[in-house]
């Protein structure tokens, strides 16, 4: 569309308003305006700041929770909430690539403003069961513990389960560098700083960083900027794919994503369950799963995700969710990285849902007897 006509369809000739009534340290209550879950609002500061943006949380008959994107900011109570009339659409298209940016779609990396040409919805829909394509292609990693036994296909959701220390990051950066795709996704949750400027600039060589898109919301931020970069980088993907263009999604991680979940949920008075995550957490993860795969029509999202787990022993309720949610899991062995194996890959506990339908009959056999031998070891060990 004409700038013209896209400018026309945004227009909301409705001023909708409100005033802050209580301010927390994580949220700020409104007495409106009238607003779905998840719209934006722009909230007035003290007087010579800019307005800052906040997402709706919450909705009372009387009043609204708003958990803000930045932190820190100046407000008072009775200042003027402003509801954002295309604040369900997000900037997407080739603009992004080579360029990183932060949740909200601004550039991070100090090359200037991105000039974006589409637009598209930020909590997109899952695409009809029969609209799906199983995967029918390998996607060759080029790690061969992960392409001989765990064979991969396009368009199929991965999880990684690993410990801290077990080289989680280093096997995400290898197979986003060596795997066949189009264009490739990095969505860093929570993530420390020095981590993302290690990976942009030193684990991706210029070529890969010509056909990537790094999002990131780091451990400092709000949660709603951490819960809002996972929706933001499958909204980019599902832009290319409906394009017919195979996007590889690396997710780092969906434990920390489901932290800021819970961290909203709490605010806007949900009851903690089980590790005190709220039901919303585990409403909202599998609707990010069943977003990605491939299409009939064309076009596919392989994903590949990692949970963070507490000790050799996958007992954490997110790791039980979405090894029954994934379409295989591997799993790192913190054991077998104190012993320098690269990739710390626990074979005999990792399977991947698609590789019987992938690889041939003698592949196939190779496979299991190797699964054998490594099972045989660890019972005489």
């Amino acid at each position: 569309m004409h700038r013209f006509q896209t400018s026309v369809r945004t227009f909301d000739p409705v001023r909708r308003i409100g005033r802050v009534e209580r301010i927390f340290a994580t949220h700020i209550e409104a007495n409106g305006p009238n607003l779905p879950l998840g719209a934006i609002c722009q909230i007035e500061t003290l007087p010579g700041g800019e307005p800052f943006h906040a997402e709706v949380v919450k909705v009372d008959r009387d009043a609204i929770t708003l958990s803000p994107f930045e932190t820190g900011v100046p407000t008072f109570s009775g200042a003027l909430v402003i509801a954002e009339a295309t604040a369900h659409l997000t900037p997407v298209g080739n603009a992004f690539l080579g360029r990183a940016v932060d949740a909200l779609g601004r550039p991070i990396d100090g090359h200037g403003a991105i000039a974006s040409d589409a637009f598209a919805p930020l909590h997109g829909q899952a695409p009809s069961p029969l609209a799906r394509q199983s995967p029918d292609t390998v996607l060759e990693v080029g790690i061969r513990a992960i392409d001989g036994i765990l064979t991969l296909g396009v368009g199929q959701r991965i999880g990684i389960f690993a410990p801290s220390g077990a080289g989680k990051t280093t096997l995400l950066t290898q197979i986003a560098q060596q795997a066949a795709s189009d264009i490739i996704i990095l969505c860093l949750v929570g993530e420390r700083g020095r981590e993302v400027e290690a990976i942009w600039h030193h684990a991706l060589t210029d070529a890969d960083r010509a056909r990537s898109v790094l999002v990131v919301a780091t451990s400092d931020q709000s949660a709603s900027m951490r819960v809002r970069a996972g929706h933001y980088a499958l909204a980019l993907a599902e832009h290319w794919r409906a394009k017919g263009r195979h996007v590889l999604l690396v997710l780092d991680s969906v434990t920390r994503l489901a932290m800021a979940m819970r961290e909203l949920g709490l605010a806007a008075g949900e009851p903690p369950t089980v590790r005190a995550y709220t039901p919303g957490v585990f409403a909202a993860i599998p609707r990010i799963v069943e977003r990605c795969g491939a299409l009939r029509a064309g076009g596919a999202i392989s994903a590949v995700m990692t949970v963070l787990s507490e000790g050799e022993d996958i007992d954490d309720p997110v790791c039980e969710l979405m090894k029954s949610i994934l379409d295989g899991h591997i799993l790192l062995s913190r054991t077998l990285a104190e012993q320098g194996h690269f990739p710390a890959i626990d074979m005999p506990r990792s399977i991947s849902r698609q590789a019987d339908a992938l690889a041939d009959s003698s592949m196939r056999g190779h496979a299991r007897q190797m699964q054998n031998w490594l099972s045989q070891y660890e019972a005489s060990r």
